[in-house]
């Protein structure tokens, strides 16, 4: 059958290397299938004797107390073997679900930052909470469908064949129709199946979309269009299901049919021997019991098609995610605290896929303790170029150099312990104040969160909220407004303490009063680390120690504030627009 080909093949083996440390628990799980193959014959052996010997007249050799005690016991048996496969496999699949979850998060959390450039966070939450579950759903039912109705179908057949050999080939001259039936479905299958999981795809990004912009969702009236949107890919969902259904569905009544026909040839050649030779009434119900019973392990075994082609189609999009490359994280561990000097060499940089260079040939010494400030109209670079000091993008030429070495040959822990950052963008987690500001510790300093506190002027709020450093701010901070948010932030730049600070719009989202107040707190942060500063609004970045114009992806102007009016240059310019008034 199509559905056992060389992909199919290929992702058992890797399976099967995912479920060796279990592979104990398989085997308990196989032995009990067996078992449970071995009732079905039973059964039919037990109905057939009590046929022959229960309504003849030697009835007397039968003892009334066997029949419950054969009836009893083999469904007994059935039961126990059926709950511990059903078990044991559970146990499995769950622990793999696990596995497979944990190597997908792993990954997704050591990707570059160009992976999300490319990839939406809808594909990546589909790929984890649902296509998982579909691959080891598949591995589950898989294994379960096609040992034991694979053992049952083998220990019926052998049975038949025991019985009557010749009316067993007859039946079986019709098994190559049932083949090519399911052969005809799997392409098709896995075509749909990929479909439906792409859409899928996008129908958990339109959610994902429409939970995070509800504000704008309401501002701007899109209700309307966001319910379109989510209907138009719903029911394209719906479609590919529905076909899927008719594929599926459409083997189980032609399977039916062939093993119909089956069925009644081999009553018809059953019947013209029982004249020629003594078949018993009770060998006869016997054979066709065992022939109808083998009906049932066939058609699930003809049903695992659709199963199985879910679970490829899932199984390439969790492995392609868990096979993307990670950050080289290979270099040289800093065993001591950084002293802050950065020097940026003939570096050049281009986002992937883009030809346009966003930075070029750029030349930057900062000594340590140094405050450079980047200025400049928006896409000049500055964000760029301060994004390849942590190594979020690397130069496509030249380098940086932290303390005289190539940061390409740090470790990327290494070097990462050695950076604190604030964006514009706060990113902020639902959990505690407290956590919040301690991220990444998993042993907090209470006495360093404080400190934090008090310098980012959180004093007040954290006296105010109900259970105070313990209080749950909400999915990215929602119970707190924005200036609380960005002094959330730099509270937890000020708690890691780094030799190197990048502030990107650090004080944005503040009122005037907060501005001055987390300013004030910011600079005396900075004293005695290397910091780089983007700002937008000129007065804040004043007294830095020197300011870098940048345009079009170049430094062409720098100095200080007050050098840098005095050229009357492209500062200058910038500088007069905003303090027009």
């Amino acid at each position: 059958m199509s559905l056992i080909n060389k992909e199919t093949i290929a992702v058992f083996r890797r399976l099967w290397g995912a479920v060796q440390p279990y592979r104990s628990r398989i085997w308990w799980a196989l032995l009990t299938m067996l078992g449970t193959a071995s009732t079905e014959v039973m059964f039919p052996k037990a109905l057939g004797y009590i046929l022959d010997h229960g309504f003849k007249g030697d009835a007397s050799h039968l003892a009334l107390w066997k029949v419950p005690v054969a009836v009893i016991g083999i469904f007994l048996l059935r039961g126990i073997c059926t709950f511990s496969t059903s078990y044991l496999m559970s146990w499995v699949s769950t622990r793999l679900l696990n596995e497979l979850r944990a190597k997908i998060f792993d990954r997704i959390l050591n990707v570059p930052i160009s992976f999300y450039q490319a990839e939406s966070s809808g594909r990546i939450i589909n790929t984890i909470m649902f296509e998982a579950q579909q691959v080891v759903e598949m591995l589950k039912v898989s294994l379960t469908t096609l040992f034991r109705d694979s053992l049952t179908v083998m220990v019926l057949l052998a049975a038949l064949l025991w019985r009557n050999w010749e009316l067993t080939m007859i039946a079986l001259i019709l098994m190559p129709v049932m083949a090519w039936l399911v052969r005809g479905v799997s392409k098709r299958l896995r075509q749909l199946n990929q479909s439906q999981l792409d859409v899928n795809n996008e129908l958990t990004q339109v959610i994902e979309e429409a939970t995070r912009a509800s504000q704008v969702i309401r501002i701007f009236g899109g209700q309307r269009y966001e319910q379109q949107r989510f209907e138009a890919k719903n029911e394209k969902l719906r479609g590919y299901s529905m076909r899927t259904t008719v594929a599926v569905a459409s083997t189980t009544p032609l399977t039916q049919l062939a093993a119909a026909v089956a069925v009644a040839v081999v009553i018809m050649f059953a019947v013209s021997q029982a004249k020629e030779d003594a078949t018993t009434v009770g060998h006869f119900v016997e054979f066709v019991s065992l022939m109808m019973l083998l009906l049932t392990p066939l058609k699930r075994l003809a049903d695992l098609n659709g199963p199985m082609q879910r679970g490829m189609a899932a199984a390439e999009s969790v492995f392609a995610l868990i096979d993307t490359s990670a950050e080289r994280n290979s270099g040289k561990i800093l065993t001591h605290r950084a002293i802050g000097k950065l020097d940026f060499v003939g570096t050049s940089f281009s986002y992937p896929g883009q030809q346009q260079e966003a930075l070029k040939d750029i030349h930057l010494n900062i000594a340590p303790g140094e405050t450079i400030a980047l200025v400049g109209m928006s896409g000049g670079g500055k964000t760029s170029l301060v994004n390849l000091v942590p190594r979020f993008y690397t130069p496509d030429s030249g380098e940086i150099l932290l303390d005289g070495q190539p940061i390409q040959e740090i470790a990327l822990s290494s070097l990462r312990e050695q950076i604190a950052m604030v964006s514009q963008n706060v990113v902020l987690f639902d959990d505690t104040l407290a956590a919040n500001i301690a991220y990444g510790e998993t042993q907090p300093d209470m006495a360093r969160i404080l400190a934090a506190v008090q310098a980012a002027h959180l004093t007040e709020v954290v006296r105010d909220l109900p259970d105070g450093l313990n209080t749950v701010i909400g999915d990215n901070g929602s119970r707190l407004s924005g200036g609380q948010r960005q002094r959330l932030a730099i509270a937890r730049a000020i708690y890691k303490d780094a030799p190197i600070l990048i502030l990107d719009e650090a004080t944005s989202a503040l009122d005037t009063e907060s501005e001055r107040a987390v300013q004030a707190a910011l600079d005396e942060l900075m004293q005695g680390r290397t910091t780089l500063v983007i700002a937008h609004r000129l007065s804040t970045i004043e007294r830095a120690s020197r300011i870098a114009v940048l345009v079009d992806g170049q430094i062409v102007e720098i100095g200080t504030h007050t050098s840098l009016l005095a050229q009357e240059g492209v500062y200058a310019n910038l500088y007069r627009l905003q303090f027009a008034d």
